[in-house]
């Protein structure tokens, strides 16, 4: 056991833990993080190989139940038509994001008074604004100004191009009248901070090669250790530990050799994700909390937001060059984002252009959709699929509810013997309606812009890549897991900067909006160092 005390002890090296130990840095602070997983090299990435396409069933796949990589941990999603996807890396799961990069809207933080439903957020857009900015330059946000979706915003790179395909699904857009812009995107499309601009290689879930994708292991780790942040690879922390006090006084963890450790430390920050981080506080019960650290109000691991998914493809006549470009960074579209009961639903979502698909995905696609024939006809029909087919998912908000939950699965462990987590989810009428309001308008769409025939799934059951509202932020102890900057109420020197606090979902990613949080918190910090656990 190690007796060295951090100032600050932050658990998980992802979006938010990055983002948050790199704003910290600056205090000279001794700052200590914990990330279970190791560096990963861009030269290992799937797409400086010829099997690349295959290997999204392997190592580099979205499931952590099907990588079988050490530093995953497992996940029982069986009562869940939605399953979980991230991934454990410096970088966390931005190692394999697309990078599409949205804010939320500011109707997004008054869900309550402007629908009646959910609550509203104890905090607004004004206050996340200046740390949207701040993490547009450090992310290297690419994207156009004056999307009337939003409040006035400058991004900091020229937009992806959108290619064949992206001017196709756009003239859809334009012939029905419906809003559409260029997508912020985590994509240097120019040298950004050392970094080279993306060459349109396509595969960016698989890992970005060159270094473009706003990944945090190239944007703000390398920054964060120049300024004396200590980063700990492959260490899996089983429990945070509290004093007699009741105070977190720091974590122990188990190494890569199998060794235990305890890192002491004055502050706790968690950013392991709205499974992890309540999974984290769950297997920290103690006499203090039996019901898991942080958790006097039962609300850790309640209230499980994804953001539901559908998918539609069209297939064109003409070829799209779909295989150019960054896969889900193109073209956005907001027109059903905000409520309107005529569609039979409250709340709304985005539409997220995708590329068209690799070679080989083509010819799984064209089997599972019964269009690739065997025999005489076997090559033209390959080719009537081949870089023909473009479409969008349907990124619908989800509305937070008691019984979806990350609870402990009484008898599934990690390869570390700590007990995993297990989901149960199912999805609301809401959802459902809006899922087939949204797949419906989005045939619509590829139809205007041309394509001969649509196909639709909904909801996708491996979409389950956005973890919100497991340890939610308020204002009442009693409805909520921690306050207005990020500090849990029963601990005032534990912190949570991930997805979980989130208190509605909102119809867009949420990995921007996880990072303008987590730089917030680390602010709050600093204004508050001396008085801090007041």
């Amino acid at each position: 056991m190690t007796e060295e005390i951090a100032d600050v002890l932050v658990i998980g090296a992802g979006a938010a833990g990055a983002a948050l130990a790199w704003s910290l840095a600056e205090t000279r602070m001794k700052i200590v993080c914990l990330e279970q997983g190791d560096w990963m090299d861009p030269a290992d990435y799937p797409t400086n190989r010829l099997s690349w396409e295959m290997e999204r069933f392997g190592a580099f796949g979205l499931s952590p139940n099907s990588r079988g990589r050490r530093e995953d941990y497992p996940v029982n999603d069986e009562e869940s038509p939605i399953k979980v996807s991230n991934f454990n890396a410096v970088g966390g799961s931005t190692v394999l994001y697309a990078a599409h990069f949205p804010r939320l809207h500011p109707s997004d933080f008054r869900v309550r008074s402007l629908d009646g439903v959910a609550d509203d957020w104890p905090i607004d857009y004004a206050t996340l604004a200046p740390y949207y900015d701040q993490n547009a330059e450090m992310m290297g946000v690419a994207g156009l100004a004056g999307d009337p979706a939003y409040p006035p915003k400058e991004p900091t790179l020229p937009p992806v191009p959108l290619g064949k395909l992206g001017d196709t699904l756009a003239r859809g857009f334009d012939k029905l009248g419906w809003h559409w812009w260029p997508s912020d995107s985590a994509i240097a499309t120019a040298e950004h901070a050392g970094r080279a601009p993306c060459i349109n290689l396509g595969p960016c879930i698989m890992g970005c090669s060159q270094g473009a994708k706003g990944s945090t292991d190239v944007t703000y780790w390398p920054v964060a250790e120049r300024a004396g942040v200590e980063l700990r690879t492959r260490c899996r922390v089983r429990e945070i530990t509290v004093d007699e006090n009741g105070m977190a006084d720091g974590a122990i963890y188990i190494d890569a050799e199998g060794a235990e450790h305890k890192q002491r430390a004055e502050i706790v920050v968690l950013a392991c994700n709205g499974v992890g981080t309540p999974r984290l506080l769950l297997n920290s019960a103690s006499a203090s909390f039996p019901d898991g650290l942080a958790n006097r109000s039962g609300l850790v691991g309640k209230n499980l937001m994804f953001h539901p998914y559908g998918m539609v493809t069209g297939i064109f006549e003409e070829r799209l060059e779909g295989y150019k470009g960054p896969g889900g960074c193109c073209v956005i579209s907001q027109e059903f984002y905000e409520t309107d009961l005529s569609r039979g639903f409250l709340r709304g979502y985005s539409f997220e252009m995708l590329r068209g698909m690799g070679t080989v995905a083509s010819a799984l696609f064209a089997m599972s959709t019964g269009r690739l024939e065997w025999g005489a006809r076997h090559h033209e029909s390959y080719a009537e699929i081949w870089d023909r087919t473009a479409g969008m998912v349907v990124i619908c908000e989800d509305l937070p509810e008691l019984h979806n939950t990350v609870t402990l699965d009484p008898e599934l462990v990690d390869s570390d013997g700590i007990p995993a987590p297990k989901l149960s989810y199912r999805l609301s009428e809401n959802s459902e309606r809006m899922l087939a309001h949204g797949v419906a308008r989005g045939a619509e769409v590829l139809e205007a812009a041309g394509a001969k025939e649509t196909l639709s799934e909904a909801p996708l059951p491996p979409a389950g890549w956005h973890l919100m509202g497991t340890a939610r932020m308020g204002t009442d102890p009693k409805a909520s897991v921690v306050n207005g900057w990020g500090r849990a109420h029963d601990v005032k020197n534990l912190f949570v900067v991930d997805g979980s606090v989130f208190v509605t979902s909102g119809g867009v990613n949420p990995t921007n909006t996880i990072q303008a949080w987590a730089l917030y918190v680390a602010d709050m910090i600093k204004q508050n160092l001396a008085n801090l656990f007041d």
